[in-house]
Order: structure tokens, then sequence, then C-alpha cells
């Protein structure tokens, strides 16, 4: 199948509606029947402004977070729209990408 790769990067400690911003776009994900996100957690990253962040011991709440999410174009068509409407502000990257399953379903 042909879609996007989604990618959001984001902070651990960065929110929207008092809910860590990565937790949110994972329950998001589910309420619109996606059927995948992935959460990364980073050691250390540089955000679009040039401030580093990190997860040294004293620091934990600005370790760098990325959510990815394999999309279909209607899925990935849908994700903007809710996010534009919810007047969330978080950085992402989108990428055209051919994504699947290989292998059998045996022992399922």
């Amino acid at each position: 199948m042909n879609g996007y790769l989604v990618t959001f990067y984001t902070e651990i400690n960065q929110r929207h509606k008092n809910t860590p911003i990565h937790e949110w776009l994972l329950e998001l994900t589910r309420e619109l029947g996606f059927k995948g996100a992935t959460v990364i957690q980073g050691s250390e990253g540089i955000d679009h402004t040039g401030r580093l962040h990190s997860a040294h011991f004293f620091e934990l709440v600005d370790q760098p977070v990325q959510v990815q999410l394999a999309l279909s174009e209607v899925e990935s068509e849908q994700l903007f729209t809710h996010l534009n409407q919810e007047d969330v502000r978080i950085f992402y990257v989108k990428t055209p990408v051919q994504f699947g399953t290989v292998g059998n379903q045996k022992g399922k």
C-alpha cells in the first residue's frame, strides 16, 4: 500500500489538553481507527529552533519523543484535518512510503 510515514517530534513534557502530546496522539490514533503508532523516546535531540533537549537524570521532562504512524493518503488527510481543528502545535515530517505486511498468518 502507498501512503505516508508521519513522524511527530515533541518532548515528554509537552502537553495538549493537560495530557502529554505523545499520549494524546496515541489516543487520537485509536479514536480515528488507525492500526498502528509507535512512540520512540530519545536520549538527546535539537529542535527546530536549535535548542538542545536531553534525557539526562535531572532533565527527564525535556526528553525528546517521536510518534510515528504509517498511514494511507485518506488516513493522513483525516489526521491533519483533525489536528487543525484541535489547534495543536507540533512539528512533523510527512514522507511518502510503501508499507504492508509480509509472511503468512499461521498460528494466529
